[in-house]
């Protein structure tokens, strides 16, 4: 088939529209939604924090537009790696996507970090005697087990993520009809006084709490931006996979949220010594349907768990493959696998955390300006006013960390670290007789039509443009 590339070159093309919205939105899904409702209610002191929700929404369509065009017009391996390299290489050469590689490879990931302790929170409502010790040891056996998972073909991996998706989805649906068959509007809609006082310092400080754990739960619709070498008609697939996981999944989540709220009442969720503030989902069904289903519905909840740690290191584990390449970072990561294409330590190692979001926004508008002719299948709704919300929505965020840290000086650190990057950089530009150092090198191999992970000239070669619009699709 013509998208597919020599199996002994790289990346092989071969995840459709279907798979690709069902990765991002497995990684989207996952736990969060099951474990954060009981914090927004906290954050907003009261059922108004279907708000925060909301508020994560706009947000993640925001910054979804920047993924989709980025994604559309550049489909490589490493997704950000490759748009920071390509937006910023004029002026700074390669410091850009190196410190990208310098923070993403810092952190243990945000979303297997997170999944993970979500899954053993969950069974806690199975085994309510494990002891921490026990968890710890569940956690990592689940770690170890999806990494057996990912040690296969990408179109074997695909299927997987569909199977595992339908049991995502299989799971909302039971907790959201649960909710709905014992729903109480009295419950849901009944506000604490002052609850929507747009002048009280408490509104805003809870709008952006919410709007932190909001984004949290939407964060997963760049996954396959991630894998860009490895869709098949990135510029058509890519925008359609993260505008219709982003709205799929807000329909989930306000089902979920006000469905819970009808339920189970909010102060409930602040008690600690109570089901509902560690296993809300559970005790939505246990008080619906009974404790018989409760366990049942919680055993897909766990699946849905694996599944967000699943996608997530899969998207994750490609971004060292092009810096490695690149040599801006070690080059047996730059290696796949012989048989199966995948990039073997960086699926073993994979540490990141999206603290690339400002550049990125950036990226669209130097990249508008700098490669006027790169081709660009997806342009942004409404430009620029997408990046702006997006620029607005992360900065509220990185300042309410520092702001709610006392003593632990977020932002302090976050900078004290890319200034440690720099240094690195320099250092290793310094070796590799790069910028600063030597000449600035140039690569405008997706402007000029023949882009390293494409497989044939232009990438998407006879495929319709679109302009800021998502037809429907037939599947993969």
């Amino acid at each position: 088939m013509p998208e597919l590339l020599d199996e002994r070159v790289g990346f092989v093309r071969r995840i459709g529209l279907f798979q690709a919205t069902a990765i991002n939105m497995s990684q989207m899904c996952g736990i969060g939604p099951f474990v954060t409702i009981p914090l927004m209610v906290a954050a907003f002191g009261g059922p108004q924090a279907v708000t925060g929700f909301l508020a994560g929404s706009v947000l993640a369509l925001a910054d979804g537009l920047v993924w989709a065009e980025l994604g559309a017009s550049l489909p490589g391996a490493g997704g950000s790696y490759v748009y920071l390299r390509q937006a910023f290489q004029y002026r700074t050469g390669k410091l850009m996507p190196f410190l990208f590689v310098w923070t993403a490879m810092l952190f243990i990931p945000l979303g297997m970090s997170t999944g993970v302790i979500g899954f053993v929170q969950y069974l806690g409502y199975l085994w309510p005697d494990m002891t921490p010790g026990q968890g710890d040891l569940v956690g990592l056996v689940v770690t170890a087990g999806i990494l057996a998972l990912l040690w296969r073909r990408v179109e074997n991996i695909a299927r997987l993520t569909v199977v595992l998706w339908t049991v995502m989805i299989a799971s909302v649906a039971l907790v959201i009809t649960a909710a709905f068959t014992h729903f109480s509007p009295e419950r849901a809609f009944t506000y604490p006084a002052h609850a929507f006082e747009l002048t009280s310092g408490h509104f805003w400080t809870g709008f952006a709490a919410g709007l932190t754990i909001g984004i949290y739960d939407y964060l997963g619709y760049n996954t396959v931006a991630y894998m860009g070498a490895e869709i098949r008609q990135p510029g058509r697939t890519i925008p359609r996979a993260v505008l219709i996981s982003i709205t799929g999944i807000m329909t989930i989540y306000l089902l979920l949220q006000i469905g819970t709220l009808g339920v189970v009442d909010w102060k409930d969720m602040l008690d600690p010594h109570s089901t509902a503030s560690s296993s809300v989902a559970s005790a939505v069904l246990e008080r619906a349907w009974g404790r018989g289903a409760a366990g049942t519905v919680t055993v897909l909840i766990l699946v849905t768990a694996v599944a967000s740690v699943f996608t997530g290191l899969l998207g994750g584990s490609r971004v060292p493959y092009d810096a490695a390449r690149d040599r801006v970072f070690l080059r047996p990561y730059g290696t796949l696998h012989p048989r199966h294409r995948f990039p073997v330590l960086g699926l073993l190692t994979t540490v990141m955390v999206i603290v690339q979001s400002l550049a990125q926004i950036a990226a669209v508008t130097v990249l508008r300006r700098r490669q006027p002719g790169l081709r660009r299948p997806y342009r942004m709704w409404l430009y620029p006013l997408p990046s702006l919300v997006g620029l607005v929505g992360w900065l509220v965020i990185y300042g309410y960390a520092d702001a709610n840290s006392p003593g632990r000086h977020p932002v302090e650190w976050s900078l004290a670290w890319v200034g440690a990057g720099v240094v690195a950089f320099l250092a290793w530009a310094r070796h590799e007789k790069e910028w600063p150092f030597g000449p600035k090198r140039i690569s405008e191999e997706y402007l000029h039509g023949a882009g390293p992970d494409t497989g044939r000239p232009g990438g998407d070669e006879g495929e319709r443009g679109i302009e800021g619009t998502v037809e429907a699709a037939g599947g993969s």
